[in-house]
């Protein structure tokens, strides 16, 4: 073991989860490199280092440190080093020297114990000298906690976090509530809290934990879909988690409901339990959707002689039914529009916009992903954005709880339109409908579209279908096929589905293919012989275009074992294809990756053939594919290029947003549109083999769908319209409010 002594001349390298850390050392000429976890370590500083001297066969000679101790600089070299490294804000090199100079030995002591004395130096003043004193007691009391925290096993960008909230507090709060940080900081959950507790030795039946249980129970609840629980199921739910008695929770829901936690609502004759926030979301947007209810004042009749004329001058034929929604679109302050495929939802749209075009109304378009605004930009001509771009986010993304995460348009700053249309409307959750309607004034209309027999929504709510089932605003069923659908198998065969029609999958057909096949891998092997060989030529697609979608994340069919299987005969390892494996995953130049969240800052550009950027820009979001074209193991950064060659750079810790794409879940597709897509037709959970899911896996095809697998089990998936229960309360208060109107 060596010990070495020296201040920080630079952070090569940072991971702030878990603080692993490589540095440059300096010591009176002689540098070294450090590697090792720095709980909290800033340029300038004096560090006493223990540990290993290794030999890297890239970067040589390096410590790999056991143990290290920050220490006050003594020198008064080593004090304005330390003061003119940026660790202090406001304090520069000039600035240090001078402070420096003044003081000489004594000048940590002054900051720490005459801080006012700090004002005898030129261009300091009694305010500033305040400010870095507080600063340099900061940093004292940063290190300490951070130490104190690591104890607990919390990484140490979770620690700064947790400082920054609570400051000196947080002792106090850990030791005796640690569960209020699953409430005040993102990224502590109940889980993390309880083990903190239990590491401290808070008792299982304490009512902090207890009351922090249940709203974990809530919120977990959430991530499958609903708003609330039965009072029945909460209790059974938190009872297995905390494993303790019912009865002692029971006694608490009281006491949360009084502290404006919880609101407990009777629903169809039995209690339902809501976070509260989830009650006030429901509540405030079926408040502002009964607002934006209101009837306009244009003659019918002047309507369809408008509709004539453009009919005649685009060519469009519309039924009864197209008609009616363009009358109400006109008329109504709020419109749904639902239909399946071949129903004719975008010649509906597009004629409304020639509408209010031709009345020189302004008009927005959006839809809940990137994807799905892409293809409605494609299908109607006029600019579709993302409704989070619509609402113009700010700060940081995917992060609901983080108060720097917000949207510019609400409703102290509306948006300035005539009419917003929303497509895809099925997929957005309560989150995103109140930030929505909070950007739409009165007199503003709203039209949403959407098919109402998709999948629900990733994220909490039924907001689509509880519209619809309250019976309060104007819906225009699109129900007639077009004979130019007709001729499309996966048109038809969508509707048999949904109606829960026998499917002839012996029927020769052009478009909807079914490839009979007993075993998961005599089924794989039909999918990649489909997709590498048979598929591109017929659909005039690349291999990479073609999708496969499954219901399933995990099991024989599932996106992660089918993934590493494809990716395998797809694009298999070869000496002039780097690679890079994190957390079990290879990801390899050439392969075909999904972005898995939206992240709305990171940073995209268009280079032509030279190489030189044309066109630059922000946002990649959930569901857009690319291809990994670069991948540079020095500088650790994969290079990812999307549509219309926008090219993102990802550092290795940022890789969680990315994964392999040559199978997805059918939830991921939503809103996607292939020019063919294969789906892997096998046994699987009843609650996932649904008629929900199977006919938005058909209705994602473009040109042609094959199904491989067993008969029976689509037909069983065709006939098992049990969806699973969303708990949802926005159709009740909705129709509470319109009651009370």
């Amino acid at each position: 073991m060596a010990t070495v002594c020296g201040f920080v001349e630079r952070i090569k390298y940072r991971n702030e989860d878990n603080g692993y850390t490589v540095l440059s050392l300096v010591n009176e000429g002689e540098e070294y490199t450090l590697v090792g976890n720095f709980h909290y370590i800033s340029e300038g500083e004096m560090v006493e280092a223990v540990g290993a001297m290794t030999e890297h066969p890239v970067y040589g000679e390096q410590m790999t440190v056991e143990t290290y101790e920050i220490k006050t600089p003594e020198d008064t070299a080593a004090m304005e080093r330390y003061l003119g490294s940026g660790a202090i804000k406001g304090v520069g090199a000039a600035l240090a020297a001078r402070i420096v100079k003044r003081f000489k030995a004594d000048t940590f002591r002054i900051m720490e114990e005459e801080p006012e004395r700090l004002s005898e130096v030129k261009g300091v003043s009694e305010k500033m000298a305040m400010a870095i004193s507080q600063q340099v007691e900061q940093k004292k009391e940063m290190r300490q906690a951070m130490m104190f925290l690591q104890e607990y096993g919390i990484s140490m960008n979770l620690a700064a976090k947790i400082y920054q909230e609570y400051g000196p507090r947080l002792y106090g709060i850990i030791k005796e509530n640690p569960y209020q940080m699953a409430d005040d900081i993102p990224g502590v959950g109940f889980k993390m809290a309880d083990e903190i507790a239990r590491k401290v030795g808070i008792f299982t039946d304490s009512d902090f934990r207890i009351k922090c249980g249940v709203l974990y129970s809530l919120l977990q609840a959430t991530s499958n879909g609903h708003t609330y629980l039965p009072e029945e199921e909460l209790l059974c739910q938190a009872s297995e988690l905390l494993k303790v008695d019912r009865q002692l929770i029971e006694k608490h829901l009281m006491d949360m409901q009084l502290d404006k936690r919880l609101v407990i609502r009777e629903t169809d004759g039995r209690r339902v339990v809501y976070a509260s926030q989830y009650y006030y979301m429901e509540l405030n947007s079926a408040k502002m959707l009964h607002d934006l209810n209101i009837r306009g004042q244009m003659p019918e009749g002047e309507i369809r002689t408008k509709l004539l004329k453009i009919q005649k001058e685009e060519q469009i034929e519309l039924d009864e039914k197209q008609v009616k929604a363009v009358v109400e679109a006109v008329n109504s302050g709020l419109l749904i529009i639902t239909g399946g495929p071949g129903t004719g939802k975008t010649t509906t749209i597009n004629t409304i916009i020639r509408f209010f075009e031709s009345e020189e109304m302004e008009i927005l378009l959006a839809a809940p992903t990137g994807r799905a605004a892409k293809r409605m930009t494609e299908a109607t001509g006029y600019e579709a954005r993302t409704i989070h771009r619509l609402l113009e986010l700010s700060g940081a993304p995917g992060d609901d709880r983080s108060a720097s995460m917000h949207f510019e348009r609400n409703e102290e700053n509306p948006l300035d339109a005539d009419a917003v249309i929303i497509d895809e409307t099925s997929m957005v959750d309560i989150h995103l409908m109140q930030s929505l309607l909070k950007a739409i004034n009165p007199g503003t209309r709203l039209i949403l579209v959407g098919d109402v027999n998709q999948l629900p929504s990733v994220g909490p709510g039924n907001v689509l279908r509880d519209m619809i089932d309250s019976e309060c605003f104007n819906v225009v069923m699109l129900t007639k096929i077009f004979r130019q659908a007709t001729q499309s198998d996966i048109v038809v065969n969508a509707h048999k589905i949904n109606g829960g029609e026998v499917i002839p999958l012996g029927k020769k057909s052009n478009d909807f293919l079914f490839i009979k096949r007993e075993d998961p891998n005599t089924i794989i092997n039909a999918m990649i012989t489909l997709v590498q060989q048979k598929l591109p030529d017929y659909v005039h697609a690349d291999t990479f275009d073609i999708q496969i979608m499954t219901p399933m994340r995990k099991g024989a069919m599932g996106v992660e074992r089918l993934n590493t299987i494809l990716q395998e005969f797809l694009n298999p390892p070869s000496e002039d294809k780097p690679q890079k494996e994190t957390q079990g995953i290879i990801y390899r130049v050439g392969d075909k990756v999904m972005q898995i969240k939206n992240n709305y800052n990171i940073e995209w550009e268009v280079r032509n053939k030279y190489g030189i950027p044309v066109d630059k820009g922000t946002g990649i979001y959930n569901g857009d594919m690319g291809i990994i074209r670069e991948i540079n193991s020095f500088a650790e950064l994969i290079t990812v290029e999307f549509d219309e060659g926008r090219l993102v750079e990802y550092s290795y810790k940022q890789l969680e947003e990315l994964e392999l794409a040559y199978a997805i879940t059918i939830h991921k597709s939503q809103g996607s549109e292939y020019p063919a897509v294969v789906i892997p037709v096998f046994s699987g959970p009843r609650m996932l083999m649904t008629r929900n899911l199977i006919y938005t896996a058909v209705t994602r095809a473009k040109s042609c769908v094959c199904l491989v697998g067993i008969p029976e089990v689509f037909q069983e998936m065709v006939n098992n319209e049990t969806e699973q229960r969303r708990y949802s309360g926005l159709k009740d208060r909705i129709c509470e409010i319109n009651h009370l109107s």
